[in-house]
């Protein structure tokens, strides 16, 4: 077991880029590896040498960090239910569906321990119903100080007043803009976002755009802009849009 972590931790640090220098990012965990967003699918996808493993996070009733993609357990667990609605200790009742040995939803101070010295976390901030987790951005600093990963995080999400809270509140930590779409004539997912205001987002280093609707010519705007596109979600090396910075993907292996 040691050897293995030993032989994760040197391969975390070699192949992070692909031959045309561009970074490879673990979507998930490297989702095809496993359950994603588990501890066992993170362990797969380091061996394949990321730059980044990206989580999805979300707040239990009780205040507790949790790592999963979805609002609710019922498509990746074994259980049901929104995560907003239970406590940790019923979170944890559960076991992943295609887990390892019966694993349970990990929490982010699990997470954050097996990245340590690893890797990089790209880590996305979700969503309730209404629309955000009220304080969950000073949990997740408060966690990112413990575990001494302040500054081998950066954070992601679609919600503004996530980005701005967290920025506000740790401005040494970067953030990253997530995008569904920018289409050619300037619209975005939030249809705010155009390629004339940029400058609405003067705290964001990437703008991570879905990759089939992501244009060449957004991606030279936010390159002129002095900051980075990375691109969600890509499983096959000759679909990723010419020009990005990063590729996020289910299938870090066939990256590097």
């Amino acid at each position: 077991m040691v050897l293995l972590f030993a032989a994760c931790a040197v391969l975390a640090c070699r192949g992070q880029e692909t031959n045309d220098g561009m970074k490879v990012i673990a979507h998930r965990g490297g989702a095809s590896l496993g359950a994603e967003n588990s501890i066992s699918c993170i362990r797969k996808g380091l061996l394949a040498g990321p730059y980044a493993v990206e989580v999805d996070v979300h707040l239990t009733s009780d205040g507790a960090v949790v790592v999963c993609h979805d609002e609710t357990l019922d498509r990746t667990t074994d259980g049901s239910g929104r995560i907003e609605n239970l406590t940790l200790s019923q979170v944890r009742s559960v076991r992943l569906k295609g887990g390892e040995d019966g694993e349970t939803v990990p929490t982010l101070e699990e997470v954050l321990a097996e990245l340590k010295g690893k890797c990089i976390l790209l880590l996305e901030v979700k969503k309730t119903r209404e629309g955000q987790y009220a304080g969950i951005e000073e949990k997740i600093i408060e966690l990112l100080d413990a575990a001494g990963m302040r500054e081998h995080v950066i954070l992601q999400s679609f919600n503004d007043s996530v980005l701005e809270r967290f920025h506000s509140l740790a401005p040494d930590i970067p953030v990253e803009k997530l995008l569904v779409c920018r289409l050619p004539f300037g619209l975005a997912f939030d249809i705010k976002l155009h390629r004339f205001s940029l400058d609405r987002y003067p705290y964001v280093q990437s703008f991570n755009s879905y990759n089939a609707l992501t244009s060449e010519r957004f991606i030279r705007d936010v390159h002129r802009s002095g900051r980075m596109v990375r691109v969600w979600t890509v499983d096959k090396p000759s679909r990723v849009r010419r020009g990005a910075d990063a590729v996020i993907t289910n299938r870090p292996q066939d990256f590097l």
